[in-house]
């Protein structure tokens, strides 16, 4: 192994430790003796790499914001449909949080005003659902009269409350919740096109979180594909 290549492995572990310190004790608390523990090196080898704990929160957000925006990408390659890419994303995303802590803390960190407030997952997220509602209009898949900003900020907003709601009780990070969702709006934005609300593509492995996954809840029975007429 090169020295370039046991200096990225030891910086990836320092992101995947600070993620795991950072959803334990809070920003605020987190110590980089910790940090550093928790990834197996010294303090000193963690200022090789970060100046101080923002540059490391940072670091955080920045992974989890590469991450979504790889995530989304391999979505899209895997379908036709716009449409359907929003719902896989979607589900592709909550999945995410469930199983990484690295976007779980990345998402905690943007959004909840601490330091390390750039990139702005939400606002990502945001632009996101939005690009995909435009290819959606674009190909005639939304139904006349859907609002396309109504609709983003609906899909964003419920995603976004899934994953506060879910940091308390995982069962908001479950399928069927998000199901749920898509069973009630796509009746009314979709057009003509068949779209599967439980985004069954986001559970390909090619999309799973990189590394171990943590223990997630039990999946519920998730309801069968909606019609929409």
């Amino acid at each position: 192994m090169t020295k370039q290549e046991r200096a990225a492995r030891t910086r990836q572990a320092l992101i995947r430790s600070a993620a795991a310190v950072f959803e334990q004790h809070g920003y605020a608390q987190a110590r980089l003796a910790q940090i550093s523990s928790g990834a197996g090196v010294s303090t000193g080898a963690l200022h090789f790499h970060f100046d101080n704990k923002a540059a490391v929160a940072q670091a955080v957000v920045a992974e989890a914001s590469r991450r979504l925006r790889e995530l989304s990408a391999a979505v899209r390659r895997g379908t036709d449909s716009a449409l359907q890419a929003l719902v896989d994303t979607s589900h592709a995303l909550l999945e995410r949080l469930r199983d990484d802590p690295v976007s779980r803390a990345g998402f905690r960190l943007s959004c909840d005003g601490d330091e390390a407030a750039v990139p702005d997952l939400r606002l990502e997220w945001h632009q996101r659902v939005r690009e995909l509602l435009d290819e959606a209009a674009a190909t005639g898949a939304l139904a006349e009269g859907v609002s396309r900003e109504d609709t983003a900020a609906a899909t964003v907003a419920v995603t976004a409350g899934f994953e506060a709601l879910g940091r308390n009780d995982p069962a908001w990070l479950a399928p069927p919740m998000l199901t749920g969702f898509w069973s009630l709006l796509l009746p009314r934005i979709a057009a003509a096109e068949t779209v599967d609300p439980s985004g069954a593509r986001a559970a390909e492995p090619a999309l799973r979180a990189p590394g171990p996954a943590l223990a997630r809840p039990a999946r519920g029975a998730v309801e069968p594909a909606a019609r929409v007429n």
